[in-house]
């Protein structure tokens, strides 16, 4: 890997692939039931990168999305069910997306976390 492609990823399948060429910032285990749905998880944890450092290297027809609320788009493979991204046409960080860091095949160390959400956290989790 080289100093343009600090982190890598695919879907479950292999299908869908995707390079990060900036470090991430801002990791966060999120509790809301649409993550939870998403997911199917007590959580889901997803990092962030501007939108322009992140691009999908095979099979982007296979990238499909779906606005899971107005102007929140969530991207999945279409083939495996994969939740790969998600990010936010409408708010601050209109420029940046967020990407499932399970979906990492690159090693990637948080130094820094937060959990969002936990008022909607599965009663099953502790």
């Amino acid at each position: 890997m080289n100093m343009d492609e600090l982190h890598q990823g695919s879907c479950l399948c292999g299908a869908v692939k995707y390079r990060v060429s900036t470090e991430l910032k801002a990791v966060t285990h999120c509790h809301c039931k649409q993550c939870q749905k998403s997911h199917g998880a007590a959580f889901a944890t997803y990092a962030s990168a501007p939108r322009s450092a992140v691009s999908v290297t095979a099979r982007a027809a296979a990238l499909k999305g779906y606005e899971s609320s107005k102007g929140v788009t969530r991207q999945f493979c279409s083939n495996c069910g994969s939740s790969l991204f998600w990010s936010d046409s409408k708010g601050a960080f209109s420029e940046w997306v967020s990407i499932a860091i399970g979906t990492l095949d690159s090693p990637f160390l948080a130094l820094k976390h937060k959990h969002s959400f936990i008022e909607s956290k599965a009663c099953w989790y502790e």
